[in-house]
């Protein structure tokens, strides 16, 4: 895959013409782009289990392996997107694709049929076409993805010129739509599904999409000719017939659709080969550290290994949060913070859909005026009133467990100001922590989160439900250990890695977070709960399962934490100096 931090050679002259808030206009597009792809995406995902098990009568088991095959599918993907991008389609070709594939999988998921009915006999009666069309839009959801997601990052390193010190904060600009639309999406698309329905809620998903492709398609001439495919001549090459190159390609993204479509009904098949994959990376890895890299070299790759691993288990744990947190939420807790507060009657709209809608019009404008005063007023006034109206939707609205997922976001977006003050603070002092402790210490909060969790489980009665602030708390605690593992984790991987298989090595890290996402579902099954016909949790088995889970949780990521804090001081030596 092209190295994202690929510089711009525009002249400085043209550059500055084409800038907003000293950052080229490029990167709002991206910004922009992103932000509603991950509102899409994560507000689909706040849904899908519950959706599963309360629309279609899925068991717990059943809807957490659809939620682990779906996560890590998405996750496998980019690989390939980023590669025929690089190689063929360019930037723009392939996120305009893969943001129409996102449209019509989301509003797919609108489809919703006729919900499960429970016959005489126990068994239960699906509607098998909305089944099937729901398993098509997680295939095109998952292709969509593939395309998107590695290629619009790509473009934000192309805006600017080598060396160029903005780049830095030009991606902590664009990593901040991640969490803004995760933030949005939860509030509204959670809210709504929950409330107004299902298909409200998948639908206010697409239109997302939309607005984020249509913003990304409008704003071309911002991109600087930097989203080009690097051969326009070779994509018109008829290859197949009558079939240029580039139609080939997008040809073979519409026949992966039926085999994805299919994957997704076969339980553990892509577990499997996520398997096969894994064990064909260790294999080759143990090849190559053994016959092709001096002693250094090594032990630095080993020490890549050691950071996929921390991956893995990290997040094995953090994708609970939209599996068996939400049905822990949805079935055991309350969900409102200051219920005082909370609008109860009629059936109250998220108003943080209106900056939202005015979005796309508000960049637009933005983008085209020259000077910098008024462009500065309309995106500040559209961010104050972004936040705002989130501040009183989180207080008014009737909580769901889905719309909760929103404090994942929330303290990200809280918490990553303060980490980026934390480690130079504490680097002036000579405190700061290495890579291989911060990555013990990201561990130590993931289990650490479960501990409030089985507090919460244990003050549950039958007549009362325990408190939402609990899962707050649960929230905040691994925040706390992303934000101090997650980047530093992924920045050791690409320094590291020896420079011949970078790609194959930043493809082992995004293989351990797609298997994670397995892993996560493996785990949640821990307290799967067989639901009678009537809906009715039996409280003491749902407590004694969701107590052990928890345990199980904490145990596990203090252990890991323990090894790694172990491991530290020899990952230190083999990394050779690199920081």
């Amino acid at each position: 895959m092209t190295d994202a931090v690929t510089r711009s050679t525009t002249p400085a002259r043209a550059v500055e013409q084409d800038e907003l808030f000293g950052h080229p206009k490029g990167l709002y597009v991206c910004f922009f782009t992103e932000m509603w792809e991950r509102f899409s995406f994560y507000g689909m995902k706040a849904l899908l289990a519950l959706y599963l098990i309360k629309h279609h009568g899925f068991s717990d088991t059943e809807s957490l392996s659809v939620l682990g095959a779906y996560g890590g599918l998405v996750y496998a993907t980019p690989l390939l997107g980023g590669l025929l991008a690089d190689r063929y389609l360019g930037m723009r070709k392939a996120v305009a694709l893969g943001g129409v594939l996102l449209c019509l999988g989301h509003l797919g998921m609108a489809v919703e049929g006729h919900a499960a009915t429970i016959g005489p006999d126990g068994a239960v009666h699906r509607d098998t076409f909305a089944l099937s069309v729901f398993y098509l839009s997680l295939a095109l959801i998952i292709s969509g993805v593939g395309f998107l997601k590695p290629n619009i990052s790509t473009v934000v390193g192309k805006l600017y010129p080598e060396n160029d010190p903005r780049l830095d904060s030009g991606f902590t600009l664009f990593y901040a739509g991640i969490n803004v639309g995760a933030l949005f999406s939860a509030l509204i698309c959670g809210y709504l599904g929950d409330t107004y329905g299902w298909g409200y809620g998948f639908g206010a998903a697409g239109i997302g999409m939309l607005a984020g492709l249509a913003v990304f398609l409008t704003g071309q001439k911002y991109l600087q000719g930097h989203a080009e495919p690097p051969n326009a001549a070779a994509l018109r090459q008829r290859v197949l017939g009558p079939l240029t190159l580039e139609w080939s390609i997008y040809l073979g993204a519409a026949l992966t659709l039926p085999v994805l479509w299919a994957l997704m009904q076969l339980g553990s098949a892509v577990l499997w080969l996520q398997v096969l994959a894994l064990g064909s990376w260790l294999g080759w890895l143990g090849w190559y550290v053994t016959t092709r890299c001096t002693p250094v070299q090594r032990r630095q790759m080993l020490a890549c290994v050691f950071f996929t691993a921390i991956c893995l288990l990290f997040f094995s744990l953090y994708e609970q949060t939209y599996g068996s947190w939400v049905l822990f939420n949805d079935r055991m807790l309350t969900k409102d913070l200051f219920p005082a507060l909370v609008i109860r009657e009629g059936h109250p709209v998220p108003w943080s859909t209106l900056p939202l809608l005015l979005c796309p019009f508000v960049i637009a404008l933005a983008l085209r005026l020259r000077g910098k005063r008024l462009p500065a007023l309309l995106l500040g006034g559209l961010t104050a009133m972004g936040l705002l109206l989130i501040v009183r939707d989180c207080l008014v609205l009737p909580q769901t467990a889905s719309s909760l997922t929103y404090l994942g976001a929330l303290f990200i977006v809280l918490l990553s100001p303060l980490m980026a003050w934390l480690w130079p603070f504490l680097d002036r002092r000579g405190l700061n922590p290495s890579t291989p402790v911060k990555s013990a210490i990201g561990l130590a909060f993931a289990g650490l989160a479960f501990v409030p969790l089985m507090i919460g489980n244990q003050t549950v009665t039958p007549d009362a439900l325990g408190s939402v602030w609990w899962i707050v708390l649960a929230y905040l605690l691994i925040e706390i250990g992303e934000v101090a593992l997650a980047p530093i984790g992924l920045s050791a991987v690409t320094q590291l890695s020896v420079p011949q298989v970078a790609g194959l090595m930043m493809g082992a890290w995004w293989l351990g977070t797609s298997f994670s996402e397995q892993l996560a579902s493996i785990f949640g099954k821990f307290a799967a709960l067989d639901l009678p016909a009537d809906g009715k949790i039996d409280m003491a088995i749902a407590t004694a399962k969701y107590g052990q889970l928890f345990q199980h949780m904490i145990w596990l990521g203090l252990a890991s934490a323990a090894a790694a804090l172990l491991l530290a001081p020899l990952m230190k030596r083999w990394m050779a100096g690199t920081r």
